[in-house]
């Protein structure tokens, strides 16, 4: 899959998530995914909760619109992002620059 697909609700995205980083940040990574840096540790689900905010801003939607599908317990996760379709691709495509 790469890094986001359209949806008939939204986008689906692929995020490789770094916990304990220094600093938080959400961006382009590879072609098959997303990079996002957390605060927060990988423990008790914190990283996770984390991130949905994290994703919710970088995509200018509110947080319930954002959910984790796949990848609970892993560094690569699935998740979606409900809303207008062509915004949120056009977001996505804006964080690779021409896209991808």
């Amino acid at each position: 899959m790469p890094a986001w697909a359209e949806r008939s609700d939204g986008i689906a995205i692929a995020v490789r998530v770094t916990p304990r980083s220094s600093r938080e940040s959400f961006g382009a990574g590879t072609d098959e995914h997303f990079i996002a840096r957390l605060a927060a540790p990988p423990i008790e689900g914190a990283a996770n909760a984390a991130l949905v905010p994290l994703v919710a801003k970088a995509f200018d939607v509110p947080k319930r619109a954002v959910s984790l599908i796949a990848g609970d317990t892993a560094r690569l996760k699935r998740l979606h992002v409900n809303g207008d379709v062509a915004t949120l691709a056009g977001i996505a495509a804006a964080f690779y620059g021409a896209g991808s």
